[in-house]
């Protein structure tokens, strides 16, 4: 028999299949660098009202530094976001990191406030070997999101044989693919048609570097000579932590595209280019992206809703000539922003 919670899990499920807008959620900080949690409500009612399928909490975009016991802050802030949404239909996406048992405690712990999937970030110091009994570990807990992860934020290169074998375990519900490299984007597309889960296995584009091309290109893979179709059918992002009504507007065109309408798939190859040069300003890839956190948090600053780029790490800023940077793709690119939605809303959702 079917329990509620079980109905709504499987609920959760379907949609994160079809695809959506997932923003990787930030942390609302006040000066002090304390959670400002009036702030961090807002944030998630913001992508909710956007039209956002779900939200990913305790991720790279929500500062790894939560996950410290010493901050104290993974098991508030998570609790603070399933709070806020609840009564929605939203996804709920817990981020785990750490070696195994870290990462299936904070499973259960997402598990216990009412997630329903967990992005598994990677771990170092594990091979390929022991980083797929960690997933399956962990997928007795939760259905688990692998996640390429680049190496400049923290994440390793793994091989093509890896996401084969990582896709072929029955728990593993979709891959966020963020390796900001096209080499590696195509041996998690390989590796999962290799395991036969093209058809079953949610694809999410992670790379803020190629966002709408990822999500419009038909991609046919060569698996023992025959040639198989695979898709992403959403976008779970940092870049999509900003501007998130438009993120929402961009996927619905992207399916029109992937459907055959021509109009919409050149309308959005030329902002393609848009998009990407506006995250290079805001995820600083200039510097490494060294200033990404900060750089989210200024846009979200601008909009009102963050009062500051305030980070856990005092000494986490813009770059040198960052902020130029981001007023110029403002001025730039204002068809990206979502600046009147906000504001149109901005006091409810800080209510």
């Amino acid at each position: 028999m079917l329990t509620a919670s079980s109905t709504r899990q499987a609920a959760a499920l379907a949609r994160f299949r079809h695809g959506c807008v997932i923003p990787a959620h930030p942390l609302a900080l006040d000066a002090d660098h304390k959670l400002d949690e009036r702030r961090q409500r807002a944030l998630t009612r913001y992508y909710l009202a956007s039209g956002a399928g779900g939200i990913a909490v305790g991720v790279h975009t929500t500062q790894f530094a939560i996950h410290d016991p010493e901050v104290g802050l993974l098991a508030p802030v998570l609790e603070l976001a399933a709070e806020t949404a609840a009564g929605s239909d939203a996804i709920l996406v817990s981020g785990a990191c750490g070696d195994t048992a870290q990462a299936v405690a904070e499973a259960e712990l997402a598990a216990s406030l009412g997630y329903h999937m967990v992005l598994l970030s990677p771990y170092g110091p594990l091979d390929e070997d022991a980083l797929v009994e960690r997933a399956r570990a962990v997928g007795e807990v939760l259905p688990v999101i692998g996640f390429y992860l680049q190496p400049a934020v923290g994440g390793r290169v793994l091989s093509r044989h890896f996401w084969a074998r990582l896709a072929a375990l029955d728990s593993v519900v979709g891959i966020k693919v963020a390796p900001f490299d096209r080499y590696r984007t195509l041996d998690v597309l390989h590796g999962v048609c290799a395991a036969g889960r093209n058809g079953d296995l949610a694809l999410y584009t992670g790379n803020d570097d190629h966002i709408l091309a990822d999500l419009v290109a038909p991609h046919q893979v060569v698996v023992d000579r025959r040639a198989v179709e695979v898709e992403f059918v959403g976008g779970l992002l940092g870049q999509w932590a900003v501007w998130a009504r438009t993120a929402v507007t961009l996927l619905d065109e992207a399916r029109r595209a992937r459907a055959g309408d021509d109009s919409a798939l050149r309308r959005l190859l030329t902002l393609d280019g848009h998009l990407t040069d506006a995250n290079a300003a805001i995820f600083d890839a200039a510097n490494g992206y060294h200033g990404c956190i900060p750089g989210i948090h200024e846009v979200l600053r601008r909009q009102g809703l963050l009062a500051g780029r305030w980070c856990l790490d005092p000494d986490e800023e813009l770059s040198p000539g960052q902020l130029a940077e981001l007023d110029r793709v403002y001025r730039a690119y204002q068809h990206l922003r979502d600046d009147d939605f906000v504001a149109e809303h901005l006091d409810e959702w800080l209510s």
